[in-house]
């Protein structure tokens, strides 16, 4: 099983492109069938973490995965874990 990577430092001030990547992402990952994506907001504000969880958690994503975690030990950081029958 794979596993997806999705940094954010490059484009965290662009709301579009945010969506987007996170979308493309999602999609990704279903298409491979994916155990895990991380997904890096960074550290900053904790603005764009808000965001990406918000946006995990609207209905349409969260159909696709089986749960979300943020990481205990590095606050940067997004874990979404899938579970494929």
């Amino acid at each position: 099983m794979s596993k997806l990577k999705l940094d954010l430092h490059e484009i965290y001030n662009r709301g579009a492109e945010i969506d987007r990547a996170l979308r493309e992402v999602m999609q990704e990952a279903v298409r491979i069938k994916a155990k895990e994506v991380e997904i890096i907001p960074g550290k900053g504000s904790g603005q764009l973490k808000k965001r990406v969880v918000r946006f995990l958690e609207t209905p349409e994503m969260r159909a696709l995965y089986h749960r979300l975690e943020k990481d205990k030990d590095n606050w940067g950081r997004v874990f979404v874990y899938f579970r494929w029958k």
